[in-house]
């Protein structure tokens, strides 16, 4: 998927993260972030809210492949024949998010923010988004936003968390 609008601003992010913290407590779920090319950019939109510790659990930030291996279990053979931005990874990425944390939902993001770090069919802005329900089957998206490193990153956050109000909302 191409994505070619603006990056969020802060408060945009922020409001997303609003909606998200009511859709989860309704339900009386809980969040965690398992985050690469975010830096835990997730987990800081979520915690800048009063109140968080209500529905936030944990964020997870696995930036190498020894962190993601050892904190989520992402699987060696998995790093090695998909890479790191991968459907694979980020899907396995999720699932040790909620073993790790035993949470209701957990979202996870893999990427190449840029500007540099690019390979043969992965170019910068390649990014892949998974969402992952306890009871469910890990859900996953590609996504190639444009811009620098910070709008790749803001992006990346807002399709992660309007990923996870859609499914709470649906």
């Amino acid at each position: 998927m191409h994505a070619a609008e603006r990056p969020p601003t802060d408060a945009e992010l922020t409001v997303l993260a609003e909606r998200l913290a009511a859709a989860l407590l309704a339900g009386s779920s809980r969040l965690a972030s398992a985050e690469s090319c975010t830096g835990g950019w997730i987990a800081k939109v979520a915690t800048d809210l009063p109140g968080s510790s209500g529905w936030f659990e944990a964020g997870l930030v696995t930036y190498s492949n020894q962190a993601k291996m050892a904190l989520l279990g992402v699987q060696a053979a998995t790093l090695e024949q998909h890479g790191a931005v991968s459907e694979a990874t980020v899907r396995e990425m999720a699932a040790g998010a909620l073993a790790a944390t035993g949470v209701e939902v957990a979202v996870a993001v893999t990427g190449i923010a840029g500007p540099g770090g690019a390979v043969p069919g992965k170019p910068v802005g390649s990014v892949w988004i998974g969402w992952q329900w306890r009871d469910g089957e890990a859900v996953a998206r590609r996504f190639l936003f444009r811009g620098d490193r910070e709008a790749v990153r803001r992006l990346t956050v807002q399709a992660a968390l309007t990923g996870l109000l859609e499914s709470l909302t649906v």
